[in-house]
């Protein structure tokens, strides 16, 4: 961690700079909270008036704070902040909290009093948290800077850094009401200095924490984040909540990649690059947070499911189905000894229903039994208010099961008032509990994903030997910004890069073009040559199968009227004409580089319904193996290369390969903003690009 940090997470002292006796002004909250938190070091206080505040001394000026004091809590109005840091200079003090607002969150006014504010402080050696933010707290060491409601979190082992201070208030409170103790909770404002990846390697290195959470809107470095988050999420888990979800955030779509690929997608790679866990709610986000930190790992995905009832039982099947896990199947001996237990009614298949009547005593019997079986992986016990017994009775009867097991149990425990007391037996012993089996499914699905990802050991593919790259340089020398390379300069990179592209011929007039497609041997493809055309089929600019001289002559001649009539100001450069290839698999491959994380790569469904299917998947570069895997394996596109029915199988190895050269030509070329190939045509053996653009 960067030693400059160390004020912000272990001070020795806090001065609150606009402190308040006011209750109802900000100044008062920070000071009463600093107060309560029980910190141990020097706590002062600075105003425009000397007094007295919780017993100890108002200063009115930074010069006349006793030591100790390293951090400084400013709450001031936005315009005061530069002078007050100066004074913190003088004070040396190099670590400063600005709660203030009126920066650049209200316009270009309050921009520019932030820069201001960060020159200042970067001159002067002070590192800043915010501004317009709430503070930081950690429960442990203990500190509260903030101004938040007391009391304070719950004392616990999940941090939780977020871009929105209004959120903190509420998950707060309402973790409490769950069960959920935090160990740090940070609040990082506008990040004029410090930003999510400053903060979250200061907190990952915090012996008190085992799970980071995260509410991010933006990343302020891409590259930066990833890379700092791929190290830590091999130690400790990482859970992200993104918000803006659905904002379009698209590029200009001159080309299907540049259409599809959004702002999510790119933080979707960006996650799983970095190992990062993504939330689709801040329940869900806790719900995992409170799991990993408490469960221990699975070793597969196989769960068994005990309950005293069949509906709910069924429900959780389905849950557990949805999110990639299976029902275990259960080994003879197994149900022959849970059989012993239970009624001639009961149901013995997986699900387990002990029915209605099931006594503490025989939900702790199944469940042990279960745990037991080698071909179970996980458990979730389904605790419905029992008619017979109290859910408090049979909560208590789990614990030593429970805790005696090196496999992950989860409960869904159903209801409101009459399983309260059961929820506190649950909840002290630290295992997990939810109110329907749907959060328990995905609590299990978390803890597998986790052990999945710490087995995987992958290293990013290596660069193939024959890339041309001074080639590939030179092609590219003195091309404009924001330009679409011609085709014969597109095809030539190719060729460097190792990516198999059709020979194609340019052809100026209908005879020329006659002339080539009798060399090439019929039947020919003829496409437009157009750099204002980037989806020739949309205007008619493609003709197939053309098998002698004259209909080489006439699609010339066709291919010109029909596009010169959809697209009258287009540049024609004439007609490329290419070899007829076999019939093979249709696959889409493209890169966009994205403005926060870099290169993109994309695979998925390729031909004229690729915005259609939608059916993509998006991975950073450089690729993993297990990242070229996982391209293949969550797109339809992808698994067809296997074979399905009547779809004979394709090379699906050689697919594999243009990605990682694609990949690796992204990396290397910074230059080339865009690449699509679309089709990429995959044959048995073998593949080729139909049709390549490449964008500057």
């Amino acid at each position: 961690m960067d030693p400059s940090l160390n004020p912000f997470i272990k001070p020795q002292g806090v001065v609150v700079v606009g402190a308040s006796s006011n209750p109802s002004k900000l100044g008062y909250g920070v000071a009463r909270n600093l107060v309560n938190s029980g910190f141990k070091g020097g706590i002062h206080f600075v105003s425009q008036r000397k007094g007295n505040l919780f017993g100890r001394p108002v200063h009115v000026s930074l010069q006349d704070v006793p030591d100790p004091v390293d951090l400084a809590v400013l709450i001031v109005p936005a315009p005061a902040v530069t002078s007050v840091l100066k004074q913190c200079q003088e004070r040396n003090i190099h670590a400063a909290i600005v709660i203030s607002s009126g920066f650049k969150e209200i316009g270009e006014k309050g921009a520019l009093l932030e820069d201001e504010m960060s020159r200042k402080a970067k001159e002067a050696n002070i590192r800043l948290l915010g501004p317009n933010c709430i503070g930081l707290l950690d429960t442990h060491y203990p500190l509260d800077t903030t101004f938040l409601p007391p009391p304070m979190p719950v004392q616990g082992d999940v941090a939780f850094i977020s871009q929105s201070g209004a959120i903190c208030a509420a998950i707060i409170d309402w973790a409490r009401g769950q069960g959920i103790g935090f160990s740090r909770l940070i609040s990082m404002g506008n990040q004029a200095d410090l930003t999510e990846t400053d903060m979250l390697t200061a907190v990952a290195e915090d012996e008190n924490t085992r799970v980071l959470t995260f509410y991010i809107e933006s990343i302020c470095n891409g590259p930066q984040f990833v890379k700092e988050a791929a190290r830590i999420s091999r130690i400790k888990p990482i859970i992200a909540l993104k918000a803006g979800r659905y904002e379009s955030g698209q590029r200009a779509a001159a080309s299907h990649t540049g259409a599809l690929a959004g702002q999510d997608n790119a933080y979707q790679a960006a996650f799983e690059k970095a190992g990062v866990f993504r939330a689709k709610s801040s329940e869900e986000m806790f719900d995992w947070a409170s799991t990993l930190a408490s469960c221990p790992l699975p070793t597969g995905r196989r769960i068994a499911v005990l309950t005293n009832a069949g509906g709910p039982g069924v429900i959780a099947a389905d849950a557990l189905e949805a999110v990639n896990l299976s029902l275990a199947q259960l080994s003879p001996i197994t149900i022959e000894k849970i059989s012993t237990l239970l009624p001639p009614a009961a149901g013995l298949n997986n699900p387990i229903d002990m029915l209605a009547s099931a006594s503490p005593q025989i939900y702790a019997e199944c469940l042990d039994l279960l745990l037991s079986d080698g071909d179970v992986d996980g458990v979730m016990v389904i605790l419905p208010p029992p008619p017979m017994h109290s859910a408090e009775e049979i909560a208590l009867s789990l614990l030593s099961v429970i805790n005696g097991s090196s496999k992950p149990v989860v409960i869904a425990l159903m209801g409101d008032q009459l399983i309260k007391n059961a929820s506190l037996v649950f909840r002290k012993a630290r295992i997990p509990e939810f109110r329907f089996p749907e959060r328990a499914a995905s609590a299990l699905a978390v803890l597998a994903a986790r052990a999945e990802f710490l087995e995987k050991v992958d290293q990013d593919l290596p660069r193939p030997s024959n890339l041309n790259l001074p080639a590939s340089l030179k092609i590219l020398e003195g091309i404009s910004r924001g330009t679409w390379l011609d085709q014969s300069s597109t095809m030539e990179l190719m060729e460097n890069y190792g990516i198999p592209v059709p020979d194609a011929r340019l052809a100026v007039d209908a005879k020329q073009a006659e002339e080539i497609a009798a060399k090439m041997e019929f039947p020919v493809v003829m496409k437009i040559a157009s750099p204002d055309i980037q989806h020739k089929s949309d205007v008619g600019g493609i003709m197939l199968n053309i098998r002698t001289r004259q209909e080489a002559e006439q699609a010339y001649n066709i291919l010109i009227s029909t596009v010169k009539g959809s697209r009258p100001n287009a540049v024609l450069e004439g007609v490329h004409v290419q070899k007829m290839v076999p019939e093979g698999q249709e696959v889409i491959i493209g890169s966009i580089r994205d403005e926060q994380f870099g290169p993109m790569i994309m695979f998925g469904s390729g031909g004229v319904e690729v915005q259609g299917l939608k059916d993509i998947s998006f991975k950073l570069a450089p690729l993993r193996e297990s990242e070229i895997e996982d391209l293949l394996n969550s797109t339809w596109a992808g698994k067809k290369l296997h074979g399905f029915r009547n779809i004979p199988s394709a090379d699906a190895d050689v697919v594999k390969d243009i990605l990682n050269r694609l990949s690796w030509m992204m990396m290397e070329i910074s230059i080339i903003s865009e690449i699509e190939i679309n089709p990429l045509r995959v044959f048995a053996n073998g593949a080729v690009a139909l049709d390549v653009r490449v964008k500057v």
